[in-house]
């Protein structure tokens, strides 16, 4: 997904009377924060839609009405079932589909079908759906799952450097629900020293792999954390790193160097229940010059996806037992004693780890993980993320219809070249006839290769994928000759 960035307007600047948390000044309460459930591209108006956040399920719809989106708890009051299963109906109201209840879009029940036309059970305020607070910030779709009398005071996490104002940046969205708890992905993301290994190949080197030294906390309290790497990425190449940690679900890198311009790397983590987190990656660019800004635009946003789904998948099978390892450990009380942090390198996810333990931020107290998955599991990609893309699901209807049209191709092409040879035709439409079959057996097997990456990923990732000799050779030779320069 590419968007262009609109510039900063009053209401994306907050003057938040409440800090995220809640009010104890020694517990950070997960439910008491907005959280992104959606790319605003993503949902369609016409349709209802389903998240889990921190356990609780929800329905998110169109309400016409208002010309705004709606959250609700999915549940109807009446009978419990999930509203998310009914309609909306030719009025514009959430329906439910047991029993044809209605509601308006702050919850009220609208009409109860079963009772008579002197009826007022409606009126109540047990027949009310619970309606969450929900507001549409930079594309993205908050909800504040806590006391919703807060949610006006609370700020919405935002991404400070592009509310600016400035027309410059461009962004590349992706999205996926990931199988292991929020804390794990942040964990994973503020830790800039493991891309050179585990993304090798896909985002990152080990050619570019180097001491840390000198990245520091600068400021940690209840709210977040912020932190510098003087040398940064890559050698230093790419400019000295900010990490920025806002609590609870929010963390991003910026880097500024002469070769790229400003650069960002942004997650959102929220929580979708123990065990299981959607991720928001958010790509913010503001370029030296136009000609990258324009390649950009050029790349189809599902064909972003497929490499983007590509490098979560280089750690997302190790990540799901990494946590677990943990539990069985300890958990994030014992974390200084269950893994061994002997260089810099780990300093924000120690710091991570230090805020969670003295602010009691356990989105899910109590709780443990469930068993884990199976690999294919871990490595589904239709239900983890296609199936809620609009742009993914477009591309898999087409190049599925596609596939149809080889398929048909194929046999009639086949049976033109059949038909020649039985009758004596001529060699050269019996060889076009041939050539066709070939053609069409060809697409149809390239674009059954391209429709299973919208399925599931691979197994092996390239970090791992056999190095062919000649390639090995090239690689020496390149090192020998110092010609193996930061990629």
């Amino acid at each position: 997904m590419l968007t262009e960035v609109p510039p900063a307007t009053p209401q994306l600047r907050p003057t938040p009377t409440l800090p995220a948390g809640g009010s104890d000044p020694h517990r950070f309460d997960w439910q008491e924060a907005w959280y992104p459930i959606f790319y605003v591209d993503d949902l369609d108006p016409t349709q209802l839609h389903k998240f889990t956040l921190l356990g609780q399920d929800l329905v998110i719809w169109w309400d016409r009405q208002a010309a705004c989106w709606r959250v609700f708890a999915d549940q109807c009051p009446h009978r419990l079932v999930p509203l998310s299963e009914g309609r909306i109906a030719e009025d514009g109201l959430l329906e439910c589909p047991y029993h044809g209840w209605a509601f308006r879009g702050d919850g009220q029940c609208d009409r109860i079908p079963q009772q008579p036309a002197t009826g007022s059970a409606q009126t109540v305020k047990r027949a009310c759906a619970k309606a969450l607070p929900a507001i549409v910030r930079q594309g993205l779709l908050f909800v504040y799952p806590g006391q919703p009398q807060n949610a006006p005071q609370v700020a919405v996490p935002l991404i400070e450097p592009m509310l600016d104002g400035s027309e410059d940046w461009v962004c590349l969205n992706t999205f996926r629900d990931l199988p292991y708890d929020a804390l794990t992905l942040l964990e994973n993301v503020l830790d800039a020293s493991h891309i050179p290994f585990t993304h090798h190949a896909t985002v990152g080197n080990r050619a570019n792999a180097a001491p840390v030294a000198a990245m520091e906390v600068l400021r940690a309290d209840r709210q977040g954390f912020e932190g510098v790497w003087p040398e940064g990425p890559r050698r230093g190449t790419l400019g000295t790193q900010t990490t920025h940690f806002i609590a609870p679900a929010l963390m991003w890198h910026d880097l500024t160097s002469k070769q790229f311009g400003r650069t960002l790397t942004v997650v959102y983590a929220t929580p979708i229940r123990k065990g299981e987190c959607r991720v928001f990656a958010r790509f913010p660019f503001k370029f030296a010059s136009k000609l990258p800004r324009f390649f950009l635009k050029l790349a189809p946003t599902w064909y972003s996806h497929i490499g983007q789904n590509g490098v979560l998948e280089d750690d997302q099978i190790f990540l799901h037992f990494q946590e677990r390892y943990l539990e069985q450990r300890g958990g994030s009380a014992n974390f200084s004693k269950a893994c061994y942090l002997p260089t810099a390198a780990d300093r924000f996810v120690a710091a991570l780890r230090t805020w969670v333990n003295t602010y009691e931020a356990d989105p899910f107290p109590g709780q443990s993980l469930p068993p884990a998955q199976p690999i294919a599991a871990l490595l589904d990609r239709y239900y983890s993320h296609t199936q809620h893309c609009v742009s993914c699901r477009s591309a898999l209807k087409t190049i599925q219809r596609l596939r149809l049209v080889l398929a048909i191709g194929g046999v009639i092409a086949w049976a033109i070249a059949t038909g020649v040879n039985l009758v004596g035709g001529s060699v050269w439409a019996g060889g076009i006839a041939v050539i066709g079959v070939l053609l069409a057996g060809a697409g149809w097997l390239g674009l059954g290769q391209l429709e299973q990456q919208f399925f599931e990923g691979r197994r092996v990732p390239p970090r791992n994928q056999p190095k062919s000799p000649s390639g090995a050779r090239l690689r020496q030779s390149k090192r020998q000759t110092g010609k193996n320069g930061p990629h």
